[in-house]
C-alpha cells in the first residue's frame, strides 16, 4: 500500500539493524524490549496488560487499528503500558459502531510512539533467530547511528524490577462485603479480567500493593491468596517471594498466574531464567497433564521455570506442558494448597479453555 504524507520514522534494533516506516501515534522517541504477539485480536487488551510495561511490541497480525477502541471495557488496567508499537499496516480508520475512538487518537493521548509500514514478518523471523533485545523508535530523530547511541539508554529487561511501578499505590476492594471468600490479591500487575473471574464467582477480593508486608495481608484474615501476573524479572523480586513463602506457612489456598506462578516457583526452591524468545499470543497449545486434555491457551511472558528443577523437587509437580517447547506451564506444591500456572486462564480475548483454573482455586477455599 502506498503511504502518502506521513511522516517518516525508524526502528532500530539493539544489534544495529535498521527498520524504516511510518510514524502512529505521538511523534517522539521510546524504547525498550521488543516482543511480538500472535494474536489475531484483542490489541486494545495487549496495550492496557500490565505485563507489557517497559516494552516494544510487534502485532503480528496485518491490520491494527481497524476496530478502534473502547475505553474501560476492553482496557486490562488504568491505560497503555506499551513503550511503542510496531505493526504493519495501521488504520487511521475504524469501522465498529461501538467504539468510543481510533488507535491513533488513543495512542497520542497516552504519549506512545510508534511505527507501521514494517515488513512484520521479516521481522519476527529475524527476531526469533537472534532473540529478544532492545530497540528505539523514532519519528523525530532520523539518524541510525544517534537512535543506536540513545539505545544505550534503555535497561535491559533481565534483572529489572517493575511490578512496583505498576501495582496499585493504595489497597482497594472489589465485589460483594458479604461474600462468603475473601481472597487477598497480591498486584504485580494485575490485569482487570481477572479480578473479575474472581469476583464473578463470588469472591470479595483486597488488592494489595506488591510490596505489602505480608503481616499487613494476614491481618485481613483472608480465605485464599491470589498471586497476580505482572511485568519484570522474577529474580529480582526477593520481597515478593518472601510474601509468598510466608502465604504458603498458613497452609490456606494459594494460586498465582504468570509471575505469580514464577514468584510461587522461586518461594519453592525453583530458580527461573530469561527465554530466547518468550511466549506472547492467544494460540498457544497446552496439555495438562492430570486430565491429558489440551487447552488452547492466551500467554504473556519472557521468563520461565527451569523445568529439571521442578521434577527434581521432592514436593512440587508439573501440572501443565507447553506442547510447542516443552516448557513449564503449571505446578502444584504437593504439601500445600498451592498450585500455579504460566499462561492466562482469563483470557480476555479468548480463548476461555482454561478458566476451570478459577473454580478450582474457588473449590480449594470452599
Amino acid at each position: 500500500m502506498k503511504h502518502t504524507q506521513q511522516p517518516e520514522a525508524l526502528l532500530v534494533l539493539q544489534d544495529g539493524s535498521v527498520y524504516k516506516g511510518f510514524a502512529l501515534g505521538k511523534r517522539g522517541t521510546a524504547g525498550g524490549e521488543i516482543c511480538f504477539n500472535t494474536g489475531m485480536t484483542g490489541y486494545q487488551e495487549i496495550y492496557t496488560d500490565p505485563s507489557y510495561y517497559g516494552q516494544v511490541i510487534i502485532n503480528t497480525t496485518s491490520h491494527i487499528g481497524n476496530y478502534g477502541v473502547q475505553r474501560n471495557a476492553e482496557e486490562e488496567s488504568s491505560g497503555v503500558k506499551i513503550r511503542g508499537m510496531v505493526c504493519n499496516f495501521f488504520s487511521q480508520i475504524h469501522s465498529r459502531y461501538t467504539a468510543d475512538g481510533s488507535l491513533q487518537d488513543y495512542f497520542e493521548r497516552a504519549n506512545i510512539v510508534g511505527i507501521h509500514g514494517i515488513d512484520t514478518r521479516q521481522l519476527v523471523r529475524y527476531i526469533r533467530d537472534k532473540g529478544v533485545m532492545n530497540c528505539i523508535i523514532s519519528s523525530e530523530i532520523l539518524d541510525p547511528a544517534q537512535l543506536l547511541a540513545e539505545l544505550h539508554n534503555v535497561p535491559d529487561m533481565e534483572g529489572l524490577e517493575l511490578s512496583s511501578e505498576v501495582c496499585t499505590q493504595q489497597t482497594y476492594e472489589l465485589g460483594s462485603d458479604s461474600a462468603t471468600m475473601k481472597v487477598a490479591v497480591l498486584d504485580l500487575g494485575v490485569k482487570t479480567s481477572i479480578l473479575s473471574n474472581l469476583t464473578d464467582r463470588g469472591a470479595y477480593c483486597k488488592v494489595f500493593p506488591a510490596r505489602t508486608p505480608f503481616a499487613d495481608i494476614a491481618a485481613w484474615n483472608p480465605d485464599g491468596f491470589f498471586i497476580s501476573n505482572g511485568p519484570g524479572d522474577p529474580g529480582a523480586m526477593p520481597y515478593a517471594v518472601e510474601t509468598v513463602k510466608q502465604a504458603l506457612d498458613t497452609d490456606k489456598p494459594l494460586f498465582g498466574i504468570c509471575l505469580g506462578h514464577q514468584i510461587l516457583s522461586r518461594a519453592s526452591g525453583i530458580e527461573t531464567y530469561k527465554m530466547h524468545n518468550g511466549h506472547r499470543g492467544l494460540n498457544h497449545p497446552v496439555k495438562n497433564l492430570i486430565t491429558g486434555l489440551c487447552e488452547v491457551t492466551s500467554q504473556n511472558h519472557g521468563f520461565a521455570v527451569k523445568a529439571d528443577e521442578v521434577r527434581d523437587h521432592d514436593n512440587v509437580e508439573v501440572t501443565h506442558l507447553n506442547l510447542n517447547d516443552k516448557t513449564i506451564e503449571g505446578i502444584r506444591r504437593k504439601d500445600k494448597q498451592a498450585f500455579s500456572v504460566q499462561y492466562h486462564p482469563e483470557a480476555s480475548p479468548g480463548p476461555h479453555d482454561s478458566r476451570y483454573l478459577f473454580d478450582e482455586f474457588v473449590k480449594l477455599m470452599k
